[in-house]
């Protein structure tokens, strides 16, 4: 498997700018069917538009590029909250998908976390994802449902799922 991992650096704004175009066209692919167009275009401009991914950056969150044969095909980003490190995005191009490249994302990440003392890995699925089905596959255990006000009468409605380590 030629599958490779680039960190994002903060101040790297070709990179950033390059991010923020993958994920802004993943995101819209994706979750235009599921969220309708207005939410989804005020979400990718709340999280994935250059700017917002430098920001958090600045704030310690860690975003990789997914490469396979050196070419981007998608990306994830986490960091630690509370008592687990927290998948906040983790996105490939329609055409990689099932292939088992999640499988080595979640393998790093991991790695990660107990290198910063953290035995769990989180996460946040939209209720309506039918990929949910993919981190039960992987070991993730439902822990609870949540619904967070993004502001815009706009709300996230998700499961929490969780991989201890």
């Amino acid at each position: 498997m030629n599958l490779e991992f680039e960190k994002l650096t903060a101040g790297d704004t070709v990179r950033i700018a390059q991010m923020s175009e993958l994920a802004s066209a993943i995101v819209k692919e994706y979750y235009d069917p599921l969220l309708g167009e207005a939410q989804n275009d005020y979400m990718i401009e709340m999280f994935q538009s250059a700017a917002s991914i430098a920001q958090q950056l600045d704030e310690g969150k860690q975003y990789y590029f997914v490469q396979y044969s050196g070419e981007d095909i998608g990306f994830f980003c986490f960091y630690p909250h509370d008592d687990a490190m927290y998948l906040s995005k983790l996105y490939l191009r329609a055409d990689m998908r099932g292939k088992g490249f999640a499988r080595p994302i979640l393998e790093l990440i991991g790695k990660e976390s107990k290198k910063v003392g953290l035995n769990a890995i989180e996460l946040n699925v939209n209720k309506n994802n039918q990929t949910k089905f993919i981190y039960e596959k992987l070991g993730f255990v439902r822990v609870r449902s949540e619904k967070n006000d993004i502001g815009s009468g706009y709300y996230m409605d998700d499961y929490v799922y969780r991989l201890e380590l």
